[in-house]
């Protein structure tokens, strides 16, 4: 037996009125993803894809040669020679360098400048450690040529060949009696970098925002329940299931609106390209019911409306930095971000940001949208199973 849709869209329509008459949930939904885009997205990246960082080389061996074309090539950083490392220091404090690398003459130690307390800083950081790292490995495998019997330069053309073969880029080959350069920071299993500025804080706010304004609006539940306004409707000659799809239907269209301002309004402010459109509103579907499902179960979970707003956003913030809607992802450990692929919010992260990578469409993110799928079914099932034993018991 089906719900009927006029008790359902009349539920609906009162909640989405009610909503509608809250100034301040408006505000944060309205304006407050905005300028958290803005802002962090200038931290991050100053709104651009690449990070400015500046080198001082104090040499010119086939080592550093080797690690300045890395860094050269890779797309997410704006390389610049500075004068001193006095200079470069200065560039970093100011603002105008993410980071800074000195390379001294003997490269077997470097010294990298950054603002740790700087998002940006910190991407910068990564980005620098996966080029050593690359660096590094190639005088790894050199050496070990060289060990089996070859000669340098039949060494250097086996490592060429491994590289061209791999799809790595390709780094100069390096003089095998030279030390390969210490790595600035613990390595990171990703090669491909994140986008930076507002491509970046635009789906990481989304999945932010998205999931605190629904948390937030748990409150309305709350309040019907103690008011009994739940009670007498299901009194009323309208089927339990009504009251339950539209409380259901209410909150997954808060969600929904939420998703769909931040991604029109970014991409006509601030040019962000989101990707495939099916692809997009697959994971904007999937991860609104995950907030429809939370926030059904926190409104049926609280005793008191205020308890909603107190308990839903830090939730919300909580996991959104787990899964790294408040920061790059290469600033987190291993284990934070492994903790964070337990939650929704990491899972919406990779699929979005798989997206935004040219070339890719809703099969490259299938594995993301199937997972927020069974977490948005476990949730809505226990919410509604939860809400229907109580909402007749009131609170």
């Amino acid at each position: 037996m089906t719900a009927s849709p006029r008790p359902v869209l009349a539920l609906v329509s009162a909640n989405l009125r009610r909503h509608a008459r809250d100034r301040v949930g408006l505000f944060f939904m309205v304006v407050m993803p905005f300028v958290s885009i803005v802002f962090v997205g200038m931290a991050i990246g100053g709104g651009t894809d690449r990070l400015p960082v500046g080198v001082v080389a104090h040499g010119s061996d086939p080592v550093t040669t080797a690690l300045l074309a890395e860094l050269r090539g890779r797309p997410d950083l704006e390389i610049s020679v500075a004068g001193s490392a006095a200079e470069l220091r200065s560039g970093v404090r100011a603002g105008s360098l993410a980071a800074g690398l000195v390379i001294p003459r003997d490269p077997a130690r470097l010294e990298l400048v950054v603002t740790q307390t700087n998002g940006s800083g910190l991407a910068a950081r990564s980005a620098i450690d996966v080029a050593v790292g690359r660096v590094a490995a190639v005088q790894e495998a050199t050496r070990a040529a060289m060990a089996a019997g070859a000669t340098p330069d039949r060494a250097a053309a086996y490592v060429r060949q491994a590289q061209a073969e791999s799809g790595r880029v390709a780094v100069s080959g390096a003089a095998p009696d030279r030390a390969a350069p210490d790595r600035a920071a613990p390595d990171r299993a990703a090669t491909s970098a994140d986008p930076r500025g507002f491509a970046y804080t635009a789906p990481a706010n989304l999945l932010l925002f998205t999931f605190i304004n629904s948390m937030a609006v748990a409150a309305a539940l709350v309040e019907s329940r103690r008011l009994g306004m739940i009670q007498r409707a299901l009194t009323a000659p309208v089927r339990r299931r009504s009251v339950l799809l539209g409380e259901a239907l209410s909150r997954f269209i808060v969600a929904l609106a939420q998703a769909v301002l931040i991604v029109v309004v970014s991409a006509l402010a601030f040019g962000i390209s989101w990707g495939d459109p099916l692809g997009v509103a697959a994971v904007v579907v999937a991860f609104s019911l995950v907030a429809t499902g939370a926030a059904l179960l926190v409104g049926t979970l609280l005793r008191s409306p205020d308890q909603a707003p107190a308990i839903g956003p830090p939730l919300g913030v909580v996991l959104g930095m787990l899964g790294g809607c408040l920061w790059p992802r290469e600033s987190s450990g291993e284990v934070i971000n492994a903790i964070g692929h337990l939650f929704p919010h990491a899972w919406g992260m990779d699929a979005l940001l798989t997206l935004a990578q040219p070339g890719t469409g809703l099969t490259a993110v299938l594995p993301q949208v199937a997972v927020l799928a069974g977490m948005a079914a476990l949730l809505l099932g226990a919410a509604l199973a939860l809400f229907s034993r109580r909402a007749l018991t009131g609170i």
